[in-house]
């Protein structure tokens, strides 16, 4: 069952993100937009601040581990990077502020490389798996830095398991409920503090240097250079 899904189940008004404008029984709205453009994850936040304030946004376009080669956007970045770093950055930049921040990350990001050098991938040699791991860990940098500049939102990394979707694979052993639970938890704001990396509606250890203030802004500085959108 996706975060969605239970939402709506329990109740709760959901606006989703697509690539297109159909939708199933019981959404709200839809927000319309392919996030490995810039330009166009600028109108998903217009599109979205149209329909707000959100009491919660649940960050989670991803792209996976199986890119088998540095494929590049319309904006000149590395596709896995515009789309699981940069866009949930730009997104979060762009629009009005919500009252929790939920990001989506995974346990690969425990081997990502928490170096700002080569984030497009044009002087190392193209790792798919690799590329993901990073990604994920800037995802969780991005959670924990926006935890410390807006302590007032709260703001959590999910790792929600290796479970069975088209990314995780067929024979992922996780449990796809327990991912969503995680999310809902947070977004409904029944799991309390800010700041975490949860797994399975626990807090867990992410990787250290996640958690270093100096790495952080620097990444957020690096991500306004990029999008030419500061965080304030």
């Amino acid at each position: 069952m996706t975060a969605g899904r239970l939402l709506i189940e329990e109740g709760h008004e959901v606006v989703l993100h697509a690539r297109d404008t159909s939708r199933d029984p019981g959404i709200a709205e839809v927000v319309v937009g392919d996030f490995s453009s810039m330009a166009e994850v600028r109108s998903v936040a217009a599109q979205a601040d149209a329909l707000g304030p959100f009491d919660a946004v649940i960050h989670n376009v991803a792209v996976g581990y199986q890119e088998r080669r540095r494929t590049v956007t319309e904006d000149g970045f590395a596709l896995v990077f515009a789309v699981n770093v940069l866009a949930p950055y730009l997104l979060t930049a762009s629009m009005a502020r919500p009252s929790r921040l939920v990001y989506l990350s995974s346990g690969m990001h425990r081997g990502g490389d928490p170096s700002l050098v080569d984030l497009q991938w044009e002087r190392r040699r193209w790792s798919g798996s690799q590329a993901y791991s990073d990604s994920k860990f800037w995802d969780v940098v991005l959670a924990f830095a926006l935890a410390r500049r807006w302590p007032a939102t709260p703001s959590n990394a999910v790792d929600p398991g290796w479970v069975a979707t088209r990314m995780g694979g067929a024979g992922a052993p996780d449990d796809l409920t327990q991912g969503s639970v995680t999310q809902v938890r947070l977004a409904l704001g029944q799991l309390g503090g800010t700041g975490g990396y949860l797994y399975h509606l626990t807090r867990v250890n992410s990787h250290p240097a996640a958690s270093d203030p100096a790495l952080q802004d620097a990444f957020l500085a690096r991500c306004a250079e990029l999008t030419g959108t500061p965080i304030e």
